[in-house]
C-alpha cells in the first residue's frame, strides 16, 4: 500500500491483536517459513478479515456522522412551499 491514510493504519494497527493470537496458538518459536500452506492462508484471512472489519465500522460511524450533520441541516432550513421557482 502506496501512501496509506490515517483511516487505513488504523485497519492496519488493529489487525496485530488477533495476528498474535492466531501466531501464538501455532507457537511463537515457530518460524515463518515452516508454517504450512494451509496456517499460512489462514494468517492471510485473519489479517484481511481484522482489516475489513476495522474498514466497515469506520466506514458506517462516517457515514452515521454524515447524516446527522445534514440531518440537522435540513432542520434548520426553512419549510418550501411545496414547489421549485
Amino acid at each position: 500500500m502506496i501512501d496509506p491514510c490515517e483511516m487505513e493504519l488504523a485497519a492496519m494497527k488493529s489487525c496485530l491483536p488477533p495476528l498474535g493470537e492466531y501466531v501464538a496458538s501455532l507457537g511463537m518459536e515457530r518460524p515463518l517459513a515452516d508454517y504450512g500452506k494451509a496456517e499460512v492462508l489462514r494468517l492471510v484471512e485473519v489479517v484481511v478479515d481484522a482489516y475489513q472489519a476495522h474498514m466497515l465500522l469506520e466506514h458506517e460511524r462516517l457515514a452515521e456522522k454524515e447524516l446527522a450533520y445534514f440531518e440537522k441541516r435540513l432542520s434548520r432550513q426553512p419549510a418550501s412551499s411545496g414547489g421549485l421557482r
